[in-house]
């Protein structure tokens, strides 16, 4: 039976961002972690784990998102190990930020003059005092505006979830129209959700950019 768009259809979309921010968050503290390990490994003096890390990253920057939620979340119920859509989308989330992430923090800490690694070593700091103490903190400062930036992508990148049957923004917003019917209202909200989410991000990510930009012509 159709139902017109009322109220509590309306709270339910909005409710469900709570879902959009809280699978965004637990994927990109999860792709942080696994990206500062791909990326110190990208420039590690240790062939393999270059190697490793390269191959982790071609992977998943080759692959689609939504293929990658298809593997975990079909490929770990097909060996018997059951998975519901909030775990599976976390876990491809994460592994898909960690190679993202891991890329761009590794050309933000080879973007660090040569001559800060140099003068480190001719100091006989060794490679894990040269990387906490001389090269990641000005790394750091690099990566700011483009980390945000992937954020804002992860966040939209949330909406592939409901593929899998994961209830967020999208995916609400899906449940609502086969109750009414009204996809211009529905999507229409659901746009202006994510809007309200990514822009003020984006308008971050800009800002940090072209201060950072300015601070280092000084």
């Amino acid at each position: 039976m159709i139902r017109p768009f009322g109220i509590n259809e309306f709270w339910f979309i909005v409710m469900a961002v709570q879902w959009t921010l809280a699978l965004s968050a637990v994927a990109f503290a999860g792709g942080a972690l696994g990206g500062l390990a791909v990326a110190l490994a990208r420039v590690s003096p240790i062939a393999p784990l270059r190697y490793a890390a390269l191959g982790f990253i071609r992977l998943f920057q080759g692959t689609p998102l939504l293929m990658q939620l298809f593997l975990v979340f079909f490929g770990l119920n097909i060996f018997g190990s059951g998975i519901n859509p909030w775990l599976a989308a976390a876990i491809a989330l994460t592994l898909h930020a960690s190679a993202f992430l891991g890329e761009i923090w590794r050309g933000c800490i080879e973007a660090v003059p040569r001559g800060q690694t140099e003068a480190a070593w001719a100091l006989g700091l060794r490679y894990y005092d040269r990387m906490k103490s001389i090269v990641l903190p000005q790394a750091a400062k690099i990566a700011v505006a483009p980390t945000v930036g992937f954020l804002v992508q992860l966040i939209k990148g949330t909406s592939l979830a409901s593929i899998i049957g994961f209830v967020e923004l999208t995916r609400a917003g899906q449940i609502i129209n086969n109750a009414t019917f009204d996809p211009f209202t529905v999507f229409g909200l659901v746009a202006v959700l994510y809007f309200i989410l990514c822009w003020p991000l984006s308008i971050l990510a800009r800002r940090m950019e072209t201060r950072f930009a300015v601070a280092t012509r000084r």
